[in-house]
């Protein structure tokens, strides 16, 4: 059945007619799926020849000396080297980024999208948070060290004497600061995604305006604001320039504390970024096995932040449904 035409759009009414009937091909949009179908299975070759060659080359530390690699310090030969200090130390920068640059972030998001006018301040605000979060990590590092490292001593004063404020507290809260605007953005996107109906609704029921952002807006944010905000926590695990200037030591650090040994937040601290680093410039294939093996253990740390989020977004995304 041919379709009326409207003037003399008798072109545009036979485009239409074969794109209904499935009659003819387009082949600009063909080519258009073939490039972009291109791009993906590259990008996936890239990361798996990546994930394929660092495995491989850790295997043999991985399957030989398993735990003992974990739970070892930095020594002098290859074979007896581990990780332990550099992991306890990413893990609780970690932890930091997640204490001081979450809440905070989450919290300006909120004001910036729920609570501040829409005039010529907010959004210079907005600009400069955005222009924050393309600032390259080497100046936030330069920030640390004249900050919380020289003016605040580290958060430990008496570590002064013995270390000049370079402490774990210190790299920890740069590290908060560099993946801030990062969680501003991506909650604040997250945010403003939630459907304006959804606001009115809870107005319409007589609550109030922070009761609409806690028991409406939140939760139906919430997956994209976990996904945003553990993927600026995936990017400040990796950084190496800041921690170098905050004071992250290369070599093996003096004196042993346990893992969750709160003392340690005053003292001198390894990461995993750096060790690696430290690992690389060693000559000799059991040093780059030892790297390889660093690798895994950084990535590992990585992904179980990703599943976290994942999982956690899940569930909220069932509960929003």
């Amino acid at each position: 059945m041919a379709l009326s035409t409207l003037g003399n759009h008798s072109v545009t009414t036979t485009a239409v007619e074969r794109a209904i009937l499935g009659k003819g091909s387009d082949s600009k949009g063909l080519i258009f799926k073939l490039l972009v179908g291109s791009s993906i299975a590259f990008a996936l070759l890239v990361l798996v020849v990546l994930l394929f060659d660092v495995v491989t080359g850790a295997w043999p530390v991985l399957t030989g000396r398993g735990a003992d690699f974990l739970s070892s310090d930095l020594r002098s030969r290859a074979s007896e080297s581990g990780v332990f200090q550099p992991l306890r130390g990413t893990f609780w920068i970690g932890v930091f980024v997640v204490v001081f640059s979450f809440p905070v972030g989450i919290g300006a998001a909120i004001y910036l999208e729920e609570y501040a006018g829409d005039n010529v301040f907010t959004r210079f605000i907005d600009l400069n948070i955005r222009n924050l979060a393309g600032v390259p990590s080497v100046v936030y590092g330069i920030l640390g060290f004249s900050i919380f490292v020289k003016f605040f001593d580290g958060f430990f004063p008496n570590s002064v004497g013995q270390h000049a404020g370079k402490t774990t507290a210190a790299a920890g809260i740069t590290l908060a600061v560099l993946a801030l605007p990062i969680v501003i953005i991506t909650a604040s996107e997250a945010i403003r995604a939630v459907p304006q109906a959804l606001r009115e609704g809870g107005y319409g029921v007589g609550a109030t305006k922070s009761q609409v952002v806690r028991t409406q807006v939140l939760p139906y944010a919430a997956p994209g604001i976990l996904t945003g905000t553990l993927l600026s926590l995936a990017r400040a695990l990796g950084e190496a320039a800041p921690l170098i200037l905050v004071g992250a030591v290369q070599d093996k650090l003096g004196g042993r504390t346990g893992f969750f040994d709160f003392a340690q937040f005053g003292e001198q601290f390894k990461a995993l970024p750096i060790t690696i680093t430290n690992f690389a410039g060693r000559p000799g294939d059991d040093w780059q096995e030892v790297t390889a093996a660093a690798i895994v253990v950084l990535l590992v740390l990585v992904l179980m932040a990703n599943t976290a989020a994942i999982l956690l977004r899940n569930r909220f995304e069932k509960k929003r449904g």
